[in-house]
């Protein structure tokens, strides 16, 4: 066991506080990583208030992690000491159901994946996430990070590049594709970055056009206000595909009404309230409504090396440890272009 400082919410709701965790000792297919930099995801907040039910307390957020490993188990093969690396949602799933062989972890069935943080991991223990110094995770849970991507802004790829990338190459973003992108925040503006590379035509869907000329210059080719009654006219039946990333309920019909017939309406944000919707919707025009739920290891590798070639990171807004709970408050805000990143360092 190694004791290592953390920031913990030792409640629901409660103020982060600096904190001590353990982390367990390096087993044989583990690797101990020195964490560098952990993404602030909007989930973490969600968390640590118990916005999405009861969870586990004291809760270390973060699962969006970029480091260095510093030390390896005797059976490891795919790390060596030195190596850039990145955890993301998962930490283990059972690897043997019909998903996890496909390289579906994020939907184990059979006792579902153990999440980063908040959660019991296998072993029976409580898993503690990135606003640490350093995590122990089984070499198959880990990726690589390339070297044409600096650990600060590779970080929110562990989660908000994912979770972008994967229902975008899933329908097909690309050359002769329209694609919307609902919302221009942590993982919009991801989505916006990675759509422009895959050559999709794109767009941005913003409650307004305050930030138009970052929507503009991160790879938009278009940019509207849902604010305005007048664009839901002028864009109905428009696009093959929107990626919402909204974590507030929407208005289903009148997002669906903006797709050509067939199209995709795929769901990445999470409401904590339930939405309504008149089927109709979906019925006319053979749509679908959908929901996508990050990628597998797998996949989150071929993304970060998709990233790389094509010099995509986050736009970040590094942070000292000692600022999390602001962080946590502008985020609520939408204070933020586009993803706080804590300087581990600091911790």
């Amino acid at each position: 066991m190694t004791t290592v400082a953390a920031y913990a919410a030792p409640a629901a709701k409660a103020p982060l506080e600096r904190t001590t965790i353990e982390r367990r000792a390096v087993r044989e297919h583990d690797v101990l990583i020195d964490i560098k930099f952990t993404g602030v995801c909007h989930t973490d907040v969600s968390q640590a208030r118990e916005g999405w039910g009861k969870a586990f307390f004291p809760m270390v957020p973060g699962h969006e992690i970029a480091g260095v490993v510093s030390e390896v188990g005797s059976g490891v093969t795919k790390y060596k000491v030195g190596d850039r690396v990145g955890v993301g949602c998962l930490v283990d799933s059972c690897r043997e159901c019909d998903n996890c062989e496909a390289g579906l972890e994020q939907m184990c069935t059979n006792g579902g994946m153990t999440s980063t943080y908040n959660a019991i991991g296998r072993d029976g223990e409580v898993t503690y996430g990135g606003y640490s110094q350093k995590i122990v995770v089984d070499e198959n849970y880990v990726v690589r990070i390339p070297d044409g991507l600096s650990l600060d802004v590779a970080a929110p790829l562990l989660c908000a590049g994912i979770t972008m990338y994967s229902p975008l190459k899933q329908w097909g973003a690309g050359p002769g594709k329209k694609v919307a992108i609902l919302g221009l925040g942590g993982l919009g503006h991801i989505g916006v970055k990675i759509a422009h590379v895959m050559g999709a035509e794109v767009t941005v869907l913003s409650q307004s056009l305050r930030k138009k000329d970052d929507g503009l210059r991160l790879g938009a080719d278009h940019y509207y206000a849902t604010s305005d009654p007048a664009t839901f006219q002028e864009l109905a039946g428009s696009f093959d595909l929107i990626v919402s990333t909204v974590s507030a309920p929407l208005n289903f019909d009148a997002y669906l009404s903006l797709l050509k017939m067939p199209g995709a309406l795929v769901n990445v944000g999470v409401p904590e309230e339930s939405i309504a919707l008149n089927l109709f919707s979906l019925i006319y025009g053979n749509k679908t409504l959908a929901g996508s739920a990050m990628g597998g290891i797998a996949e989150t590798q071929e993304m970060l090396d998709f990233c790389a070639e094509h010099g995509l990171g986050a736009e970040i807004e590094l942070i000292a440890a000692s600022e999390i709970n602001e962080a946590f408050t502008r985020m609520e805000a939408s204070d933020v272009r586009y993803r706080f990143v804590i300087d581990n360092a600091t911790i």
